[in-house]
């Protein structure tokens, strides 16, 4: 050990030299490889892609005492991730408890954020989408025994907005868990796909993206099984979103080989799994004799609803543990009731092949019953309630001005290339939803992942010109399955109700599946069925829960989720033409409610307006620091905003009240009425301000005071009007040049009237007179 710390370039404090002893001695840590990366050589690859661009996979140079670490660079941009895992399992840990932080850090683009402390902040709605992004992403791969607390933090280095960082993060939390000894069944490779004129590209640009008809994220495990999916797309065609995750499959298995061959030369160890408790195999006898018979009467039986069944399975569930338990005292009952557990999944399974059909009598392919209506309640501006079996969303539409628009962050608007949207979808999935007593506050992270799931469903249908703010809320007031689809569902209906010209009305289905395979081959699946349109029992007990929105014309989101070591793309293909096949049937329901949006006005509807000011006109419209602008606004509720130097847009929440502010706005721009002044006339004028730059002077009453500047006063070089003796209320003499083209302002001198005269001196009495 000595002659190991002397060699090093890193020395350790004496408290850690116990733990590299063990660590050496145990076989947890091979001190060949160790050594290595501590003298100064560290593991590296770097993935070419079939497009030509390159990504660099490397580790053993940061954060060294994390059990693993990987660092993705492409471009300018580079993202750390860190795998750390407690030492032991938590006592009677049933489940693996996994958390992701990812962070867009303001200081890996060169930025201070703008809060008031001037610190990072909390996570923001995109961090929360990208953590579960690759918590979904590995999840699946952790051993089913394996139930040690386990954290990946993804640290951003840099940042160049030109490549997305969670991308990056994905592949090195992919490469930190397999350099680890973390138990893994990695790695995963994972690749964003964009399509443009029918050409795919892998890992495009920021700004490719933004031309983009897809946005899609594959991430896939060897021999091209699909893990995760997650993207959008601006209504793909079903035959490219299909050659999409076909090569988005084969670019991942580029990182994969390069990530094993790392892991074969530099990986530690795995550590073992903790031995689950050794309980006797006549209480798996018992359990399974008692249970059985009760638990097949009740999967069988399609009268059931959700909390019928709920019930039953439960007080089955009491039943057995304590019989049991009474029969073999010294066992656990959280053990009986795991065991339990198993037993009712695999009944559950089972049936399902047996059967062929679910437990609530449908065939695989048949739909729940459906349900839609609109315009629910006059106040609002566009309102539908969506149920389908018992799931009920009620959704509603408010339109807003385009001031309201959401206002991204700097770094968020970094890295997505927005500054702001004027579309936003709130789900909100109250405890009452399920029958339960819960927390009732701000949305949590799963709330936030379903409504960017719903907003990516509908965002391709609205139009890019509509001169409103668009917020769209839904509401789940009853679930049982794919609440989020729904929400697709009753959001369309809702969007066409407040009068938005939707391209397309769009709809969105849960597409399920339950497989049969031995030793964690899903390669070879030895029997598989895909079940359309999911209850929240077949999501919990099956195997996948793919969620597919679009119009009849094709995709707009999808977001699939395994709880497998993948699946080939032959099932990935058969779940979404069943989701194809769904969406059309489900349009035709929603279309016997309303087929299109609706074109006759509702009294609660706002307007907008467009309206033309010239340019000498501004300040009398908006006033001295604006108190016109806010008078109007108070009054009536008028928004008014300048889009150029003569253009404003009016935004009122009903006609009478832009009738009524368009009132007051004639009553400013037409207080008085303007003599026409004639061009090279020559006026008297009164002096109502002395400025460091001229005077300011009126022509007749009613005129808002304009500028002679001191070049124009007098043939001598002025420095200050002062000079010249001229006082407040004094008369003087001014020829008038017509306005300026560009601000619009007068054009006055005095200078040119101290030579001859040449022109008649006018008064605003004569002129008068004239007229």
């Amino acid at each position: 050990m000595s002659s190991f710390l002397s060699t090093s370039t890193v020395f350790f404090p004496r408290k850690y030299l116990k733990i590299l002893t063990t660590s050496l001695k145990n076989g947890s840590l091979k001190s060949t490889k160790f050594c290595h990366t501590l003298s100064g050589a560290s593991p590296e690859a770097e993935v070419k892609f079939s497009n030509g661009r390159y990504m660099n996979l490397s580790s053993g140079k940061y954060a060294r005492f994390a059990n693993g670490t990987g660092v993705c660079t492409m471009g300018d941009t580079a993202v750390m991730v860190t795998a750390v895992a407690k030492a032991k399992q938590t006592p009677g840990a049933s489940f693996m408890p996994l958390v992701v932080d990812y962070r867009l850090k303001s200081a890996a683009s060169g930025r201070i954020p703008t809060n008031f402390m001037r610190r990072e902040g909390g996570p923001s709605e995109k961090e929360i989408l990208s953590a579960r992004l690759i918590d979904r992403s590995v999840r699946t791969l952790f051993p089913a025994d394996f139930k040690t607390e386990t954290q990946l933090v993804c640290n951003m280095l840099a940042m160049d907005a030109v490549f997305s960082p969670d991308i990056l993060a994905i592949n090195a939390a992919s490469m930190a868990l397999s350099l680890s000894d973390i138990p893994w069944n990695g790695p995963v490779g994972a690749v964003r796909l964009g399509l443009y004129d029918g050409e795919i590209i892998v890992n495009p640009t920021r700004k490719e993206l933004q031309t983009s008809q897809l946005d899609l994220v594959v991430t896939a495990t060897k021999q091209n099984l699909v893990v995760m999916l997650e993207g959008k797309g601006n209504v793909v065609l079903m035959q490219d979103l299909l050659k999409a995750i076909k090569q988005g499959t084969r670019e991942a298995q580029f990182i994969i080989a390069e990530i094993e061959k790392l892991q074969k030369a530099y990986g530690r160890q795995k550590r073992p799994l903790d031995t689950p408790p050794v309980v006797d195999q006549e209480v798996y006898e018992a359990v399974n004799s008692l249970a059985e018979m009760r638990l097949r009467e009740v999967f069988r039986d399609g009268k059931h609803d959700k909390l019928s069944r709920d019930h039953a399975v439960n007080d089955i569930r009491s039943d057995v543990v304590d019989r049991v338990w009474s029969s073999y005292p010294d066992v656990d009952p959280s053990l009986i009731s795991d065991i339990f557990n198993k037993t009712c999944r695999s009944i559950f399974r089972e049936l399902i092949f047996e059967e062929n059909q679910r437990c609530d009598g449908r065939n695989y392919d048949d739909l729940r019953n459906i349900s839609c209506q609109v315009d629910l309640y006059k106040p609002l501006h566009g309102s539908a309630l969506f149920q389908r079996g018992q799931t009920q969303v009620f959704c509603t539409v408010s339109l807003d001005s385009p001031e309201s628009a959401l206002k991204l962050d700097t770094v968020s608007a970094l890295e997505s290339g927005l500054k702001a949207k004027n579309f936003m979808l709130h789900y909100e999935f109250p405890p009452y939803a399920t029958g339960e007593v819960g927390r009732m506050g701000p949305a949590g992270r799963r709330e936030l992942g379903h409504g960017a799931l719903a907003e990516r469903g509908l965002l391709p249908t609205l139009p890019s010109d509509f001169p409103f703010t668009v917020r769209l809320t839904s509401e789940v007031l009853e679930s049982n399955g794919s609440s989020s689809m729904a929400t697709v569902c009753g959001g369309s209906l809702a969007l066409m109700d407040a009068g938005v010209p939707v391209m397309a009305p769009a709809a969105g289905v849960a597409i399920g599946l339950v497989t049969k395979f031995e030793n964690e081959d899903t390669k070879h699946l030895q029997d598989y069925k895909i079940l359309t349109d999911i209850l929240g029992i077949e999501d919990y007990m099956g195997d996948m829960d793919m969620k597919v929105a679009g119009t009849r014309r094709g995709f707009t989101a999808i977001q699939a989720d395994l709880k497998i070591p993948g699946i080939p793309l032959k099932v990935v293909m058969e779940s979404l033409q069943k989701a194809t096949d769904a969406k059309a049937s489900i349009l035709d329901i929603m279309s016997q409610t309303i087929r299109e949006h609706r074109k006759h006005r509702k009294d609660c509807w706002p307007v907008t307006e467009k309206m033309s000011v010239e340019p000498h006109l501004r300040i009398r419209l908006i006033g001295p620091s604006g108190i016109n602008l806010k008078r109007i606004y108070l009054e009536t509720g008028t928004q008014i905003t300048a889009e150029d130097e003569t253009t404003f847009s009016l935004f009122s929440p009903s006609q009478e009240a832009m009738n009524e502010a368009k009132e007051m706005i004639d009553g400013l721009l037409t207080k008085e009425r303007v003599p026409d002044l004639e061009f090279g006339g020559i006026y008297r004028a009164t002096i109502t301000e002395l400025r460091d730059t001229g005077v300011m002077v009126t022509l007749y009453p009613s005129m808002p005071p304009a500028l002679l500047h001191n070049s124009q006063l007098d043939q001598r070089k002025v420095a200050h009007p002062s000079a010249l003796n001229l006082e407040v209320g004094q008369e003087i003499q001014v020829k008038y040049f017509g306005r300026d083209p560009v601000s619009g302002f007068m054009r006055l001198s005095r200078k040119v009237l101290q030579g001859p005269a040449t022109a008649m001196v006018k008064s605003y009495n004569t002129a008068s007179a004239e007229e």
